[in-house]
């Protein structure tokens, strides 16, 4: 299925383009990006998969890339990974790769590729040690009664492409993920007040969106994007934009 796509996909450009009254061919529009975007779930499924990936493929439409969705294990192989330049872990939760897709991950990431961890992608694979340092943390519970709830975010990092657009303090509403096992060789661009909120169980240091270079290639990961409403807030949508931008080093 995979490969009918990409034929589809890529037979556009196939076609020699020819500029009206010019006596050569124009210059050829440069190819999209291709997109992964992985929803798998062993879990908690969370509602706002499905307009996550809608807001992906609205933003690839005018920003030059294609999102494409998968729920299966078997597209983490050698030979369809190296088609993407970048992975998407939208909402997954628990195990959803077994050991030799695990392994063709690791050696895309290893090879130059980039990868983007939205909000329960930081609830999947506990057994990957690899897969926990990516990511940059674990998931450690959130607050209940009610889960989503208004906090004040504080921008650290206003050069990234990510965080450009944002005032200082980001009040926004979102599910408050805490989080364990947190990797220290990450940029972190956003942190939590967790004097804002009640819940917060890390502190001072409650990063909640950061970037690194690792093992070869690009991880960046952001904690918002438990609710549908999240996907439809300009800010944030941009938020993403930044940060795939980033995963595909343009």
């Amino acid at each position: 299925m995979m490969k009918t796509l990409f034929l589809s996909v890529f037979s556009l450009f196939l076609v020699p383009l020819v500029a009206s009254g010019q006596d050569g061919p124009a210059e050829r529009p440069k190819k999209p990006d291709l997109v992964l975007v992985f929803t798998k779930t062993d879990g908690f499924r969370h509602q706002s998969i499905e307009k996550g990936v809608m807001t992906l493929r609205k933003l690839g439409r005018s920003n030059n890339f294609i999102a494409l969705r998968t729920e299966s294990g078997e597209d983490f192989s050698a030979e369809n990974l190296k088609n993407y330049q970048l992975v998407v872990f939208l909402n997954t939760t628990m195990n959803v790769l077994n050991d030799a897709q695990q392994k063709a991950f690791e050696n895309y990431i290893k090879g130059g590729g980039s990868f983007l961890g939205i909000h329960a992608a930081a609830d999947t694979e506990y057994d990957w040690p690899w897969y926990g340092k990516l990511v940059g943390g674990y998931f450690d519970g959130h607050p209940n009664n009610p889960n989503v709830r208004k906090a004040t975010i504080e921008v650290l990092d206003k050069t990234h492409s990510s965080t450009a657009h944002l005032p200082d303090k980001w009040v926004r509403s979102d599910e408050w993920y805490n989080f364990k096992e947190l990797n220290p060789e990450v940029t972190v661009v956003m942190n939590l007040d967790e004097n804002s909120y009640k819940g917060g169980t890390n502190g001072d240091h409650h990063p909640i969106a950061w970037y690194h270079e690792f093992d070869g290639g690009r991880a960046y990961y952001t904690g918002g994007g438990h609710t549908d409403e999240s996907f439809d807030e300009p800010d944030f949508k941009k938020h993403l934009m930044g940060a795939i931008e980033w995963c595909l080093k343009r």
